[in-house]
């Protein structure tokens, strides 16, 4: 530990420490630095900011029921007391006075901090944040959240230098001191061709088989999911030795690996991570503080827990596994905001887990994400007979569940199954959410706001649609909901019943012809898996690859006229339109797959700026010159959306010139745009 006023803080969390329950799961927490964030700026009138990191020592205890979703938990090592210890390191940033602020809890995604350049603007260098910069506009500071976010997740590529990600080091399961060893598989592709490629998920890590290259390993191709694999001669490829001396993540080609293709390589590993004691570490860390002060500082008044993308299934995964209750049964935090999760879960508690697989249209069929139950109220899967709800395990002995945001963009419904958050799994009725959920659709938006310049790999420019921005009036909202229980706008989601929500075949039909946009012949519809007698009781897949059944019918929103999205939350990109915004994209013939789409990335095609363009170009939509007439009365109609959208509690006046100035920039990079050039930069400001 360090030495000055971390000293100090060490003896008052030893102090508190000891006055904690005694089967509290965190035993011990160690401050290992302190200092001021920012070079000590103040936030408004919230004022400076400090930066915590510390250590957390967790002792689970595999016999409480509490536990005992956490697979292979019985089967890692124990200390003289018969519990489960392992520790987590974990970044807090907060106000310096000690007032009872709000506590935000990210789950971090791949070990990295998301929030920061989401809704403040700015990513941290080497994900740290430090600096002014590192604050970005300083969003979250100036409404006085405290920060934290902790390890949870082992599966995280080494780091570039002087970076700092958040990575657990899980137990190792046995079975009664044996090494269990079982089958994996792992699917990868390739954007172009290459004689040695990494073989492990999107920027992460995998395990290593069990015996050095494998002998046993079988390497399949295929073209699509559903098609048979063909095996690749053993003789012809080899596990590559790693180059850093960490683990096996390399595999080599004689003749090399081609676009176009799905490759799987499967074998024996060995030693799994019980990979589920990320989750309790993260409920038991946000128990701790939600129960302890720290370093001079009150507890928190509120808790509240955020995730991006993997890190909102995450969350999902916690409350279908009641891991947002402690082991006193008590929630850990009162709210979540659970952001472009599609309406999956994820690899975050099953033996050999790997937690940044998940389904997409193209990739990963195989790995247990879009799982049933999908609603927060209870629904029926007509081919199983199944029956329940997200949030079974999730609710107190009295009933109470966490207050719950969903929300998804354009691009989950395509690649994320988004569509059955809402409704039944065949996708013919709409099931309404819990009173305590709202689902949200950002309509119009791709999976992360677009910022490539380039088309390739993809055949369009890619959609820049900036909901951001009804990202911080919805978390601001939410803290509404907790603080003083003004209920959010109710839940905007395209439905079943007003048409709203249809089928691709549809989509298709009634999507504007002529533009040089083509819809994808479907979307991602997830298999139902079949992985083994003991995957549903124990998480023990045994069937490896799983048997794929009966898909999930998933559904898209319906367009209007110019191809935009029609239901949700139509932010002022869409009130106002310049252009077509899709939540799809088609990838380009040189990176294969020609028939599937964009895994994260929308479109975005302009509107013809005069009417003469658009006749020559035979484009169905009206022209900017038709629509609007002139800049002036384009502005105009924009401020007018802006209060629309602000009144409707999605936007918040402080960012209201902010979306101003970003679409009057748009409508003049358009408008200096030639037709001819089909470069993406006109969409950014230089």
């Amino acid at each position: 530990m360090k030495t000055g006023f971390a000293g100090l803080g060490a003896m008052a969390l030893c102090l508190a420490i000891s006055q904690a329950p005694a089967r509290a799961a965190v035993t011990q927490v160690t401050v290992l630095e302190r200092t001021p964030f920012a070079g000590g700026r103040a936030f408004g009138t919230v004022g400076a900011y400090e930066k915590i990191r510390g250590r957390a020592v967790v002792s689970l205890d595999p016999d409480t029921p509490a536990n005992a979703t956490i697979v292979d938990l019985r089967r890692a090592p124990r200390d003289p007391h018969g519990r489960v210890t392992f520790t987590t390191d974990f970044l807090l940033l907060r106000p310096v006075k000690a007032t009872q602020s709000t506590l935000l809890y990210e789950v971090n995604n791949r070990g990295g901090i998301g929030i920061l350049g989401q809704l403040d603007g700015h990513s941290p260098a080497h994900n740290d944040p430090t600096t002014l910069a590192d604050a970005g506009d300083g969003f979250l500071m100036r409404h006085g959240f405290s920060l934290l976010w902790s390890a949870w997740t082992w599966d995280v590529a080494p780091p570039s230098p002087g970076d700092r990600p958040l990575v657990l080091s899980p137990p190792v399961a046995t079975e009664d001191g044996r090494t269990i060893t079982g089958k994996v598989e792992n699917e990868f592709t390739v954007l172009q061709p290459a004689a040695v490629t990494n073989f492990a998920g999107l920027h992460g890590l995998t395990y290593p088989p069990a015996v050095a290259d494998d002998p046993e390993a079988v390497l399949t191709e295929r073209a699509r999911p559903d098609d048979p694999r063909r095996p690749v001669a053993r003789s012809r490829w080899r596990f590559a030795a790693p180059k850093d001396g960490g683990p096996v993540q390399e595999i080599a080609l004689d003749g090399g690996f081609k676009p176009g293709v799905l490759y799987e390589v499967s074998y024996t590993a060995q030693n799994p991570y019980v990979v589920g004691v990320g989750l309790a570490g993260i409920r038991d860390l946000m128990a701790w503080f939600r129960d302890h002060p720290l370093e001079g500082a009150a507890p928190p008044k509120r808790s509240l827990i955020f995730g991006i993308s993997q890190s909102g299934r995450v969350i999902s995964t916690m409350l279908l596994n009641g891991l947002n209750l402690d082991e006193q049964g008590r929630p850990v935090f009162d709210a979540a905001f659970i952001h472009v999760p599609g309406a999956g879960k994820g690899g975050f508690n099953y033996r050999f887990a790997q937690p940044t697989r998940h389904f997409s249209l193209l990739e990963e069929h195989d790995y247990p994400a879009d799982t049933f139950p999908f609603t927060t109220t209870t629904e029926r899967d007509p081919v199983t007979g199944q029956t329940g709800s997200l949030l079974d395990h999730a609710r107190t002995a009295d009933g109470r569940a966490p207050k719950l945001l969903f929300v998804n963009t354009s691009t989950e419904f395509w690649n994320r199954s988004a569509g059955l958050l809402e409704t039944t799994p065949d996708g013919t009725a709409d099931v309404t959410p819990d009173k305590d959920t709202r689902l949200y659709f950002l309509a119009g938006s791709q999976h992360y706001v677009g910022r490539s310049h380039e088309r390739a790999p993809y055949l369009n420019c890619v959609s820049t649609t900036d909901h951001y921005l009804a990202m911080r009036a919805m978390l601001l909202g939410l803290e509404r909901w907790v603080k003083d229980g003004t209920p959010p706008p109710a839940s905007n989601y395209p439905r079943v019943a007003d048409g709203t929500l249809i089928s691709v075949e549809d989509y298709r039909a009634v999507f504007p012809k002529g533009l040089s946009l083509t819809p994808p012949e479907t979307n991602l519809k997830p298999p139902r898996l079949d992985l083994g007698p003991r995957f549903a009781s124990q998480g023990i897949a045994d069937t490896i690859p799983p048997t794929h059944g009966t898909p999930f019918n998933t559904l898209v929103p319906r367009p209007d006229a110019d191809g935009n999205d029609l239901a949700g939350v139509r932010q002022v990109e869409l009130r106002v339109p310049l252009g077509t915004h899709t939540g799809w994209n088609e990838r380009s013939p040189e990176v294969g797959f020609a028939w599937a789409t964009a895994r994260f990335d929308g479109s975005f095609q302009p509107f013809a700026r005069t009417e003469a363009e658009r006749r020559a170009d035979h484009d169905p939509r009206p022209s900017l010159e038709a629509r609007y007439g002139s800049r002036d009365a384009y502005v105009a109609k924009v401020r007018a959306a802006a209060n629309e959208v602000a009144t409707a509690g999605f936007l918040l006046p402080e960012d209201m010139d902010r979306v101003v100035s970003e679409q009057t920039g748009l409508y003049d990079r358009i408008q200096g745009h030639a037709p001819g050039d089909t470069s993406c930069e006109y969409l950014f400001a230089q």
